[in-house]
């Protein structure tokens, strides 16, 4: 039997939260908020719990085997993956480098959520000119979690990561 050490966390969280998203190769899963947890059993086991961004998420299978070969290539020969569906992933979990990343990347960040019934996009600012003369496209882009928007000025067409 095998003792794990708080060391062991800290760099068993290192190596997972260093996996990339699979569809925003920019983004680690941990700076979009999808890795909720990471620990190891007194097994040496590491434990992850992950969140999909929505239910029947493509990306899910990729991101677990991503992070199976992410750590059993760092040492950690045992790894169990648990997704867990509640609480529902928020955009409110992604860090702010996160949303800096997406910006860069050419993706509109979520913007928050706001209280009442019903949400409602003004404006969102278009990622390449910084222009709000934008418009959406079709409430659906390149993935379900994002919307596809034009801007007005420069004419660029640009994903808007929809906020939850």
């Amino acid at each position: 039997m095998s003792t794990s050490t708080s060391l062991d966390v800290v760099r068993a969280r290192e190596v997972a939260g260093a996996v990339l998203d699979p569809e925003v190769p920019v983004l680690s899963i941990d700076d979009l908020g999808v890795l909720r947890d990471v620990s190891v059993g007194e097994d040496g086991a590491v434990d992850v719990v992950i969140t999909p961004t929505y239910s029947g998420c493509p990306a899910m299978e990729a991101i677990r085997d991503d992070l199976i070969a992410a750590l059993q290539s760092n040492g950690f020969p045992e790894v169990r993956i648990r997704t867990v569906l509640s609480p529902a992933w928020t955009t409110d979990w992604m860090s702010d480098a996160g949303r800096r990343k997406l910006e860069a990347y050419g993706i509109a960040p979520p913007t928050g959520r706001h209280p009442g019934p019903v949400a409602l996009t003004l404006a969102v600012q278009c990622p390449r000119c910084g222009s709000t003369n934008t418009r959406e496209l079709s409430r659906f882009g390149s993935t379900a979690c994002k919307a596809l928007w034009q801007c007005r000025s420069c004419a660029e067409p640009f994903d808007h990561f929809k906020a939850f």
